[in-house]
C-alpha cells in the first residue's frame, strides 16, 4: 500500500477526488473539526480518524459532573459535524505509529498514507508521578471521568442519607478538589450548588451547613492566569458559597479516605469520602511517538514545540495543533493555551493553509487572536476578562453563557444547554442527578462484580458503594474505632484503573 493514496478502498466520495491529495486529520476536537471545515471547497480529499465517535465540549464537563446537563449536551457525533461533507470520511480509530519517510500513519492495524497530516488529539491528565492516586481521585477529561465523579458524588450523599453517625454523615459530606485553575473553581461551585441543594430539598437526614469542599493548590490564589482583581472577586464568590480555599498547598501523600496536604505552615490532613483531580494536564502521547521519529523537540509537558505555520521542524507536511502543540509564536512569546478558542484559530488557519499549498495560491499567516479567559463560578455567577475588559458576578455569567453557546457545535447542543441553564436558574433543579454505572466499573471485566449482565446474579448489588467508596468508608470506620489501617490503596492494577485512564 505504500506510496498509494489510501481511503479504505472505497470508491472516492467524487469521481474528481479520485487523484486529488490526501489530507489526514487525526483527532476530531476542536482543531481536528475546524481544519476539516476550512478544506470543505478545496480539491482534497480527507480522512478524519479519531478513537472516539464524537466531539466533546470538555468546557462543559464539569456540569455533567454535577448533574446540570447530560452527556448528550456536551457531545456531538463527529458524522453529523463533517461527516456529511463531500470530503470528508470519519474513520473510528486509534493511530499507534507515524512513518514519516514514507508518508504513512498506522491505526486499526491498516497503513495510512497521506499528503499531509494534521496531528490533534488533545491532552490527557498527569498526576505528576503519582499514578496511583488516578483511580481514587478521578481527572475530569472524558465523559466516563464526569459520569464517575457523578456517580462517587451522589453514592457519597446516598450513603450519608441511611448513616446514623452524624460525624460519619460530615466526612461523606466532605469533597477535596486539588487544582485552583477554570476546571477546579468551576468544579467546586458546581459540586457546592449540587450538595447544598440536594441536601436541602432531597435529602431528609442531611444538613447542608454541614458539607464541606476543599479547594488545594500550590498557588497563592486561585485562577492564577487572570488578573488579580478577577481572581479576588472569583474567590469572594467561592468564599460565600461556602468553599474553602487551601493555597500554597501540595498534596503529599492520598489514599482512600485521607489526603495530605504539605504547606508552609505544616501538612494539613484533610478526611474527605471524594477527591477530585483537576491540577495537571499532558499532552496526548502522540506528542512522544512524533518526537521519536522525527527528532522534533517537545516541552515538559509533552508538547511538540512548532513552526510558526504549526509544522514539525523539517517536516512541513505534518502539522500539529490543540493541546498537543506548544506554538510560541506569538507576539508576547507566550504560548498558545490550552483552550477552545486558540484550537479553533489553529485548525482554521492550518485548513486554510494547506488548501493555498495545494492550488498553489498565496498562504496566509497565522494571528491569534485573544478573546480573553472566564470562569463561572455558580449558577448565577462568573467572572470574565476580556481583553482587559473585566466582568464579575450576574455580567459576567451572562457573557459566559454567550460565549459557551457560540463555541459548542451544533444547534440542538445549543438550544438544549440554554433551556436547561435558564430551568435551573429559575427553579435549581436538575435533569440529570441519575446513579449510573456499576460498583466494579473500575475493577477487572473477570471479577465477581463486573459489569451487567457479566456475572449476573454474583456480588454486591448495584445500589451498593463502589470500590472508591467502600475503602473510604473502611478508613474512617478505622479511624474512628483506633484499629490501625493496613490497606493503603485500593486496587490500582492496570486494568483495575482502565476506565479513567
Amino acid at each position: 500500500m505504500a506510496g498509494e493514496h489510501f481511503f479504505l478502498e472505497l470508491e472516492p466520495p467524487e469521481e474528481r477526488l479520485r487523484r486529488a491529495p490526501h489530507v489526514v486529520i487525526v483527532g476530531g476536537g476542536f482543531a481536528g473539526i475546524h481544519a476539516c471545515k476550512a478544506l470543505k471547497d478545496a480539491d482534497v480529499r480527507i480522512t478524519l480518524i479519531d478513537k472516539r465517535n464524537f466531539n466533546l465540549f470538555q468546557p462543559l464537563l464539569y456540569q455533567v459532573s454535577t448533574g446540570l446537563v447530560s452527556r448528550g449536551d456536551v457531545a456531538t457525533p463527529l458524522r453529523e459535524l463533517v461527516g456529511t461533507q463531500r470530503n470528508v470520511q470519519v474513520l473510528l480509530g486509534e493511530v499507534t505509529h507515524i512513518q514519516p519517510e514514507g508518508k504513512q500513519i498506522i491505526f486499526n492495524g491498516k497503513a495510512c498514507s497521506y499528503d499531509h497530516l494534521v496531528l490533534a488529539t488533545g491532552s490527557g491528565s498527569t498526576f505528576f508521578g503519582h499514578e496511583e492516586w488516578r483511580t481514587f481521585a478521578p481527572p475530569m477529561k472524558i465523559l466516563e471521568h464526569a459520569e464517575e465523579i457523578r456517580r462517587r458524588l451522589l453514592m457519597a450523599m446516598e450513603q450519608a442519607e441511611q448513616t446514623p453517625d452524624p460525624e460519619a454523615r460530615e466526612f461523606l459530606q466532605t469533597v477535596v478538589i486539588v487544582g485552583a485553575g477554570p476546571s477546579g473553581c468551576e468544579m467546586a461551585g458546581a459540586v457546592s450548588e449540587l450538595m447544598r441543594w440536594a441536601m436541602k430539598n432531597a435529602f431528609k437526614q442531611l444538613d447542608p451547613d454541614k458539607t464541606r469542599i476543599v479547594l488545594v493548590d500550590p498557588g497563592e490564589r486561585v485562577l492564577r492566569a487572570m488578573p488579580e482583581m478577577i481572581s479576588a472577586a472569583a474567590l469572594q464568590s467561592l468564599t460565600d458559597d461556602g468553599i474553602e480555599f487551601l493555597s500554597k498547598g501540595r498534596v503529599q501523600t492520598m489514599r482512600p479516605g485521607e489526603v495530605i496536604v504539605g504547606t508552609p505552615d505544616g501538612d494539613v490532613r484533610i478526611q474527605a469520602a471524594t477527591v477530585i483531580w483537576t491540577a495537571g494536564v499532558r499532552a496526548s502521547q502522540l506528542g512522544k511517538k512524533l518526537a521519536a521519529v522525527t527528532d522534533c523537540e517537545t516541552d515538559r509537558g509533552g508538547r511538540v514545540i512548532v513552526e510558526p505555520d504549526f509544522s514539525v521542524p523539517g517536516h512541513p507536511d505534518i502539522r500539529v495543533a490543540g493541546d498537543l502543540c506548544n506554538y510560541s509564536h506569538t507576539s508576547n512569546g507566550h504560548p498558545l493555551p490550552g483552550m477552545a478558542a486558540p484550537a479553533k484559530q489553529a485548525g482554521t488557519f492550518i485548513g486554510k493553509d494547506i488548501a493555498a499549498i495545494i492550488a498553489d495560491q498565496q498562504r496566509p499567516t497565522f494571528r491569534y487572536f485573544d478573546f480573553g479567559s472566564m470562569a463561572v463560578l455558580d449558577r448565577s455567577s462568573a467572572v470574565a476578562d476580556l481583553r482587559g475588559l473585566k466582568f464579575t458576578g450576574g455580567i459576567g455569567w451572562i457573557l459566559w453563557a454567550f460565549v459557551h453557546l457560540v463555541l459548542i457545535p451544533g444547534l440542538e447542543n445549543r438550544i438544549s444547554l440554554s433551556i436547561k441553564w435558564i430551568f435551573a436558574l429559575l427553579t435549581q433543579q436538575r435533569a440529570a442527578m441519575l446513579l449510573t454505572g456499576m460498583p466494579s466499573q473500575h475493577m477487572a471485566l473477570d471479577a465477581a462484580d463486573a459489569h451487567f449482565p457479566m456475572q449476573a446474579g454474583e456480588g454486591p448489588s448495584i445500589a451498593s458503594p463502589d470500590a472508591a467508596l467502600k475503602a473510604a468508608m473502611d478508613y474512617y470506620s478505622h479511624q474512628l474505632s483506633g484499629i490501625p489501617q493496613t490497606q493503603e490503596l485500593i486496587d490500582t492494577s492496570d486494568e483495575s484503573a482502565a476506565a479513567i485512564r
